[in-house]
């Protein structure tokens, strides 16, 4: 979108928003994905090396999360404030004007 339309609109904060939930989404399937090999893994050395970058996954998702909520853009631990975050941003998406 253009940045000067998604000034006027308001839709520059939310488009930052969707981005880092959409990492956010990202880096816990990462976490899963590391997870999941950690207990497949063959060797001791292969176990070692996933759990390496299992951490450093979980590191990046605290950092993600820690930012989102810092923003305002996500309240994991307030259901009823993130269904309303949720719901204010789907009428916003709703009533943009269509091109």
């Amino acid at each position: 979108m253009n940045p000067i339309i998604e000034t006027l609109t308001g839709m520059d904060a939310l488009s930052d928003q969707v981005v880092a939930m959409d990492l956010l989404i990202s880096a816990k399937s990462g976490v899963r994905n590391y997870a999941m090999a950690v207990t497949e893994a063959g060797t001791p050395e292969i176990k070692e090396m996933l759990t390496r970058h299992l951490v450093e996954a979980l590191d990046m998702h605290e950092q993600i999360s820690s930012y989102m909520v810092e923003k305002g853009w996500y309240h994991a631990w307030d259901t009823n404030e993130q269904i309303s975050l949720d719901l204010n941003n789907i009428n916003t998406a709703l009533n943009l004007p269509t091109l």
